[in-house]
């Protein structure tokens, strides 16, 4: 079996998603092929240099519908014979496609691919493409679908995490993505976006808030405990499905919860005789990937079970692992992957995650793969695990290893 290896890894900065975003008026085919163009550039790619283009991206309508994979590569400057693949696993789209993109590499069909997705949360809003499993009531009842916020704070409540977990957690995200700019951390990844007279439009993250503190994340008001306790009255859902909790405990809030952001990302993914062809030296080799299916009421508790699979299937252990990138969809999320780990909190999200910066749904499994190998690059350290938790009730894992 051929191995897949990493040979470079972009992001744009994440814009804020709503009408007064800086990258509210690019649309998520011009940012995509901003991305492309950058991984062209920078790799020296001509011709059908990648077999495909794999691109994930969530709410797949309108302006992101209709295989956004190739319209990007057509609106790139990448050569008109590769194709496009659009996919949608939910939160973990950019992911999959790095690690599908993986997977063919190891199978033989092609050497080479770009992988990655975008998510442009101000202009497409969340939820716009009318999910069967919110809206059809013959699914919903049977699932006993609840949105994810409930889901997140089902699993303190099941797991016993505070408030004060919840926003303790959020504050240090904030300090850690401040640091992580301030040292220049995401300067080897980061593609300035501009606009078509080449200016520049956004150069760096701008959802952060690192003046974010314990006091001020107290003033907010738990965003999900209208919708569960009055209407339209989740919680009483949610206490079918888990008999045994007496309530929900409702502690997520913007402040500890990812942010609504617009970005993109890819990396380039190929085999060791992809690397020689075009005189590229691979960064990490992609060890293991993993899927899997969980409660889909709790819904978010994927990195768990995720994890203990893709250590399992490929005879690893936790303390294999120097680093990790467990996605903040909601603080709870991390902190159960912590508490069922027991892994050092310092070696989780060391340069901050979604809270502080923002959670571009497609883009973000490409993401958090490109800020693990960066700072496994920094730090000299050799193996990293990127997992997220996602919608309906899933979990993906990639463990990449420096070379």
């Amino acid at each position: 079996m051929t191995d897949a290896y990493i040979y470079d890894a972009v992001r744009s900065p994440r814009g804020k998603g709503r009408a007064d975003g800086s990258l509210h008026e690019v649309t998520s085919v011009r940012l995509s092929a901003q991305i492309l163009n950058a991984l062209k550039d920078r790799n020296g790619l001509d011709g059908h240099a990648v077999e495909d283009v794999i691109w994930g991206n969530v709410t797949q309508v309108g302006e992101q519908g209709g295989c956004l994979a190739r319209t990007a590569v057509l609106a790139s400057d990448l050569d008109q014979s590769i194709p496009g693949l659009a996919i949608n696993r939910f939160c973990a789209s950019g992911m999959e496609a790095v690690n599908l993109a993986a997977n063919q590499i190891r199978g033989g069909a092609g050497d080479a691919y770009i992988a990655g997705g975008v998510e442009m949360m101000g202009r497409v809003p969340m939820g716009s493409d009318g999910a069967a499993i919110a809206v059809d009531p013959s699914v919903a009842m049977e699932t006993y679908f609840v949105p994810q916020g409930i889901s997140a704070d089902i699993i303190a409540t099941e797991y016993g995490f505070s408030r004060d977990d919840a926003d303790a957690l959020a504050v240090e995200s904030q300090k850690r993505a401040a640091a992580a700019w301030a040292d220049n951390r995401f300067a080897k990844s980061m593609v300035e976006v501009k606009d078509i007279n080449g200016l520049s439009i956004l150069a760096r993250d701008e959802y952060m808030r690192p003046e974010t503190d314990m006091q001020s994340l107290g003033a907010l008001k738990p965003s999900f405990k209208d919708m569960g306790e009055v209407m339209p009255g989740f919680d009483k859902i949610a206490l079918m499905k888990y008999p045994h909790l007496e309530r929900i405990n409702h502690i997520h809030h913007a402040g500890n919860s990812s942010g609504i952001v617009d970005g993109s990302a890819g990396v380039l993914v190929g085999s060791k005789a992809f690397g020689e062809k075009y005189g590229l030296k691979p960064r990490a080799r992609i060890r293991a990937t993993a899927k899997i299916g969980t409660d889909p009421t709790i819904m978010l508790t994927g990195p768990v079970p995720v994890t203990e699979k893709i250590l399992k299937d490929h005879g690893m252990a936790i303390g294999d692992i120097d680093l990790f990138e467990v996605n903040e969809a909601f603080a709870s999320v991390v902190l159960r992957f912590m508490q069922r780990f027991d892994v050092d909190p310092g070696h989780v999200n060391v340069n901050g995650g979604s809270i502080a910066m923002g959670h571009p749904l497609g883009a973000t499994g490409a993401i958090i793969i490109g800020t693990l190998l960066d700072e496994l690059e920094r730090s000299d350290r050799e193996v990293g695990l990127a997992t997220l938790c996602i919608a309906s009730g899933m979990g993906a894992a990639t463990i990449i290893e420096r070379v």
